[in-house]
C-alpha cells in the first residue's frame, strides 16, 4: 500500500519512498522470492532466518520490512490468529513496522554496529517476549560488515533462536558472509529488474503524479538505473525537477519528461546519435564518424561513454543477430530497434566480434588517456581500417594459396562467398560500401584485385638469382619427420619426434599440441623450415587439443608391450627367477641370429651404461 497523496503544507517525499512497497503484491521482478515465501506462510513452514542479497536499490530493507509485517499480521477485531501475507489493509502493527519505529521490529546497521559487544546485545534482548508484536524481528542491514568474531557471537543464537524471534539478513556481499551463517538462513537473491517491468512500473508512476513522460525517456532512464528501482524512481524525480513546471502553474503540475532533458541530465549520448556514429564506422566514413563525436562531445557526453554506447549498440545487434526477438524490447527507442534489426541483418558476425574487442580495449585507452577526446578519435580509426580486414587465420590461408601460385588474392581465387567460414562480403552489407580509409587496403593480398600478382608480399616473390624452389608434397607426419633428417636438421627432427603431440595433419597444414619441454620458438622454426623444404607457405597451428601421443612416447609404449609379452613367456620366467635380480634390457626380432648389437626401436636411448652382467 502506497502513500500516494501530498497534502497542502506537508514536506515533499521523494518518490522513492513515496511509492515503497508496503505488501508482498507491490513488489516488481521478484516473483520467484514471492512465491516460495508465500508457499512457505500459507503451509506454516517458517524458518527462523531469512539472508536476502542483490544489487543496491532492489529492495531488500523493504522486503525484510514486508516481512516482519505479514509476520506481526493483525487486525483490531482479532479475525487473524497468525503470520499472514494477505494483508489487504493496514494492521495494528503495520504503521509503525513501515516507518521503522516498532519496538519489536529492531534495525540495525552493520556497517557501524559491527563489533561482538552489539551482537551481545542482541543476544541479551532477544531473551525476552516482544511488547506488543508476535515475533521480535531482528533486521542486520549489511550484514557482511559484522566482524569475524561477532558471527561466532551471533552463530549459536541463531541457530537456536527463542520461538518469538526471527532474522532477516540484507547484504550487497554475499561472498563475505561466513558459510556457517548462510547455512543457517533461507536465502533470496533478489534480482534486477527487467528494464521493461521497470518502464511500465515508472509510466504507472509518472500517470500518479500526473506527469507526462515520452517513452523513450523512461527507457532511458531505465537503462542507466541497472536494475535498481530505487535508482529508476530517483533518476524519475531528478527528471521531473529538470523538466520544471508546466505551462500552467495554477494546477502545480511538472512539465513534460522528454528524452532529449533526461540525455542531459544524464550526460548520455543521443541514441539515434549513436546508430549514425555505428553507421558511420561500419561504412568506413571516417569525417562523418569524427564529426558525429565532436558534436557530441560539444553537447556534453562524455568520450568514454560514447564508446560505451557504441559498445552497448555493439552487443545489441549481435543479440539481435543470434536470436532477433530481442529486438522487441520496450525499453529500446524505435530507431534501435528497427536500424538494429538492419545491421544484423546486413553485418557479418565476424565484424561485429571484431568491433566489440576493439571498443572493449578503447574504453580502457580513453579511462588512462590525458586526452580523452583524441583516444576516442583514434580507437575509431582503428575500428573504421579494421572493420572488414580478414582475420588471421584468412591470411595465412591467403598467403599460402598464394605462394601456390592460385593468384595470390582473396583465398585462392575463390569468392568470398564461396568460403564457408566467412559471410559473403556482399549479402554482409549490400547497402554499405566500400571505399574511404579502406582503399588502403588494396596493398593488403585479401580483396580480389585485377592484377593480384603485384600485391603479393616482396617476401613471396621468387629471389632473381636462382629459380623458385620444387614444390615437394607431405602425405603424413612421419614423412616430414624423415624429410628433417634428411636436411640434417637434427634439432626439428628431435623436437618433432619428442615435444610434438599431432593432431591434424594434410599436405599444406600441420596442427598440434606441444609439451611441456618445447621450446617457444619451435612453431615459428617449423614454419620457416617447411616453407623452405617444400617451397610453399605452410598454416602451422598449436592447438588447445591434447592429440597423439609423441613420437618417442609411441615408441616407448611399445618397447613396454615387446617388453611385457617376452616376460610373460615360460621360458624367461624360468631364466629371471634363476638369477634374481636379472633385467630384460632389450628385446631383439625373431631370426635374428648375427652376433652384431641389437636392433633398437626407433627414438629407444641405448643402454651404453648397462654392465655386462645385466646384459
Amino acid at each position: 500500500m502506497n502513500d500516494t497523496t501530498t497534502t497542502a503544507g506537508s514536506p515533499y517525499r521523494v518518490l522513492a519512498r513515496k511509492y515503497r512497497p508496503s505488501t508482498f503484491a507491490d513488489l516488481i521482478g521478484q516473483d520467484a522470492m514471492v512465491r516460495t515465501i508465500s508457499n512457505a506462510f500459507e503451509t506454516g513452514r517458517i524458518p527462523q532466518a531469512w539472508v536476502l542479497t542483490g544489487v543496491r536499490g532492489v529492495g531488500k530493507t523493504t522486503t525484510a520490512r514486508i516481512l516482519a509485517r505479514a509476520l506481526n499480521y493483525e487486525l483490531p477485531d482479532g479475525s487473524v490468529t497468525g503470520p499472514s501475507i494477505a494483508m489487504p489493509v493496514l494492521g495494528t502493527q503495520c504503521q509503525a513496522i513501515m516507518e521503522s519505529r516498532h519496538l519489536d521490529v529492531i534495525e540495525m546497521d552493520a556497517a557501524s554496529h559491527n563489533g561482538v559487544e552489539d551482537v551481545r546485545a542482541i543476544n541479551e534482548a532477544i531473551r525476552y517476549a516482544p511488547v506488543s508484536a508476535r515475533y521480535k524481528v531482528y533486521i542486520l542491514d549489511e550484514v557482511h560488515m559484522l566482524s569475524g568474531a561477532a558471527f561466532n557471537a551471533l552463530l549459536k543464537t541463531l541457530e537456536e533462536p527463542p520461538p518469538h524471534a526471527k532474522f532477516v539478513f540484507a547484504t550487497t556481499e554475499i561472498r563475505k558472509v561466513p558459510i556457517t551463517v548462510l547455512s543457517r538462513c533461507q536465502r533470496f537473491d533478489l534480482r534486477r529488474v527487467d528494464a521493461a517491468v521497470l518502464v511500465k512500473h515508472l509510466q504507472g508512476i509518472a500517470e500518479k503524479e500526473a506527469v507526462t513522460a515520452e517513452p523513450e525517456a523512461l527507457g532511458l532512464i531505465a537503462r542507466a538505473a541497472e536494475g535498481s528501482v530505487r535508482d529508476a524512481l530517483s533518476l524519475l524525480d531528478q527528471a521531473i525537477a529538470h523538466a520544471g513546471a508546466g505551462a500552467s502553474t495554477a494546477t502545480n503540475t511538472a512539465g513534460p519528461v522528454r528524452a532529449e532533458d533526461v540525455r542531459q541530465m544524464l550526460g548520455l549520448a543521443d541514441r539515434t546519435k549513436i546508430i549514425d556514429l555505428f553507421e558511420a564506422l561500419m561504412r568506413a566514413d571516417l569525417p562523418r564518424a569524427l564529426g558525429e563525436v565532436r558534436e557530441q562531445y560539444d553537447a556534453g557526453a562524455d568520450p568514454a561513454m560514447v564508446l560505451g554506447d557504441l559498445a552497448e549498440f555493439t552487443h545489441f545487434v549481435t543479440r539481435v543477430k543470434i536470436v532477433p526477438v530481442f529486438s522487441d524490447d520496450v525499453s529500446l527507442t524505435e530507431a534501435e530497434r528497427t536500424r538494429g534489426r538492419a545491421f544484423a541483418a546486413k553485418l557479418s558476425m565476424r565484424v561485429l566480434a571484431r568491433t566489440w574487442q576493439m571498443l572493449l580495449k578503447g574504453l580502457e585507452e580513453v579511462a588512462a588517456a590525458g586526452r580523452p577526446l583524441a583516444a576516442a578519435e583514434m580507437v575509431l580509426v582503428r575500428i573504421a581500417y579494421a572493420a572488414d580486414l580478414p582475420t588471421p587465420d584468412e591470411v595465412i590461408r591467403s598467403l599460402g594459396d598464394g605462394a601456390r601460385g592460385n593468384g595470390g588474392g582473396a583465398a585462392a581465387g575463390a569468392p568470398a562467398s564461396a568460403r564457408s567460414d566467412v559471410p559473403p562480403r556482399a549479402e554482409a552489407r549490400p547497402e554499405i560500401p566500400r571505399g574511404g580509409p579502406r582503399a588502403a587496403l588494396a596493398t593488403v593480398p585479401i580483396e580480389t584485385a585485377p592484377e593480384p600478382q603485384a600485391r603479393s608480399a616482396p617476401e613471396l616473390q621468387p629471389r632473381s638469382e636462382d629459380a623458385a624452389p620444387p614444390v615437394r608434397t607431405l602425405q603424413s607426419f612421419e614423412e616430414l619427420v624423415a624429410l628433417a633428417a634428411e636436411k640434417r636438421d637434427i634439432g626439428i627432427k628431435i623436437a618433432l619426434e619428442r615435444d610434438v603431440r599431432l593432431v591434424r595433419f594434410e599436405d599444406g597444414r600441420l596442427e598440434f599440441g606441444l609439451e611441456p619441454s618445447a621450446q617457444r620458438a619451435l612453431t615459428g622454426e617449423l614454419s620457416k623450415k617447411l616453407a623452405d623444404w617444400t617451397g610453399r607457405r605452410w598454416m602451422v597451428i598449436v592447438s588447445a587439443e591434447q592429440g597423439q601421443p609423441s613420437l618417442h612416447a609411441q615408441a616407448q609404449m611399445r618397447k613396454a608391450e615387446l617388453k611385457d609379452g617376452v616376460r610373460a613367456d615360460p621360458l624367461v620366467q624360468a631364466v629371471l627367477t634363476r638369477f634374481p635380480g636379472a633385467e630384460i634390457v632389450d628385446v631383439r626380432a625373431a631370426g635374428d641370429a648375427s652376433g652384431g648389437a641389437p636392433e633398437q626401436l626407433p627414438f629407444e636411448e641405448s643402454d651404453s651404461d648397462a654392465t655386462d652382467e645385466e646384459r
